[in-house]
């Protein structure tokens, strides 16, 4: 085996030990870690679908689908460090491209929704890109480098570089604010299992709870000013029956904040 080839393994290997806590060996990683195996197998289905051995490379491809439950055309390029965990399910087309460090968790799809043969149909993942678990992501377009796609998400347009897509169809939420470290801990490279942002606002939800606490501050003023007139000697029961609950309008917004 090439030298070269070796460095690979051993940098795959590397790479799910520091993602993936439940990696307990390297012997244990090599040998029970589909997402390697399938990178592995596309790997010499790719060199042959470069070479011009196309049936060779479809081939090599399905057997490596039937040994590890994933699909890779091997026209897909795939760059170095790259990890599917768990893998189940996973849909990797043909003109896809997954740049060095990406992370892809079980049933994603990198599809095409063009008939065209030949065109850049399938999706463009740059460097250290992570796709949650039932994405779907759709078209020839770029997620950029560092970015984030929620776990069943559908993705359908571009995505800036160290942004986050969630929902369907998935709109970009904020970046995450950085986490304080305690002085002197050591800077450890972050990554976010499946996606997930803890610390990112989702806009919509934003926007809602803002709503939301505007209305419950006006019901306030209302009551406030019912409360006046109730002192001068108007006595507004219809406005009093409508009163709004502004307790229960900001717990809504809570809910909808923290979902």
């Amino acid at each position: 085996m090439p030298s070269e080839t070796l460095s690979h393994i051993r940098e795959d290997i590397a790479a799910i030990r520091q993602k993936d806590p439940a990696a307990r060996s390297n012997w244990e990683v090599l040998t029970c870690y589909p997402g390697l195996h399938a990178v592995l197998w596309h790997r010499m289905a790719h060199g042959c679908w470069q070479l011009g051995f196309r049936w060779l490379g479809r081939f090599l491809s399905q057997f490596g689908r039937f040994l590890t439950g994933i699909e890779i055309h091997p026209g897909a390029t795939i760059g170095r460090r790259v990890f599917i965990d768990h893998g189940m399910g996973v849909v990797i087309g043909e003109t896809a491209i997954i740049g060095d460090d990406c992370t892809i968790y079980q049933g994603v799809t990198l599809g095409g929704t063009s008939l065209t043969r030949g065109a850049k149909r399938h999706p463009t993942l740059e460097r250290g890109v992570i796709v949650g678990a039932g994405a779907q992501v759709l078209g020839g377009f770029t997620v950029g480098e560092g970015a984030k796609i929620g776990s069943n998400a559908v993705v359908v347009k571009p995505v800036p570089p160290g942004a986050t897509a969630v929902g369907n169809p998935a709109r970009v939420i904020s970046p995450d604010r950085p986490r304080e470290k305690p002085e002197g801990e050591a800077a450890k490279p972050e990554f976010s299992a499946y996606g997930i942002t803890p610390n990112a606002d989702d806009p919509v939800s934003l926007a809602i709870h803002g709503l939301i606490e505007n209305a419950a501050d006006h019901s306030q003023k209302i009551e406030a000013i019912l409360a006046a007139l109730d002192r001068l000697g108007a006595h507004l029961e219809v406005l009093q029956r409508c009163k709004v609950d502004a307790s229960e309008l900001r717990k809504l917004g809570e809910g909808i904040q923290d979902n």
